[in-house]
């Protein structure tokens, strides 16, 4: 029997690499890197399933730890961005976001 790809693992490698590259762009590393992070999950339960009749198993094992690598990144960028925010904007501006976000909420009701 002829082996064939398995299914989406260019993809999955490709995601890995723009949760890397998206790092830094607001989060958007994050999504890339979620998406990867469970198209390899059902990659890898149909490659142990039948081992034999598929390839390109290490392009989802990459992809895998790319993702992983750049959702880690991503999630430093967005905690650091947060406190930056909150350093600069002080503790007066973020009580300030919320309480026009409780009023906006409160007029909408």
């Amino acid at each position: 029997m002829e082996r064939q790809q398995l299914p989406n693992s260019t993809l999955i490698l490709i995601f890995g690499i723009l949760s890397i590259i998206g790092c830094c762009c607001y989060g958007v590393g994050i999504i890339f890197g979620i998406i990867a992070l469970v198209m390899a999950k059902r990659a890898t339960e149909i490659y142990n399933a039948q081992p034999e009749l598929y390839t390109g198993y290490q392009n989802v094992k990459t992809g895998k730890i790319l993702s992983i690598i750049g959702l880690v990144i991503s999630l430093i960028y967005v905690i650091f961005m947060i406190i930056a925010l909150i350093i600069y904007g002080g503790f007066e501006g973020l009580q300030e976001i919320q309480e026009e976000f409780v009023r906006e909420m409160q007029q909408n009701q």
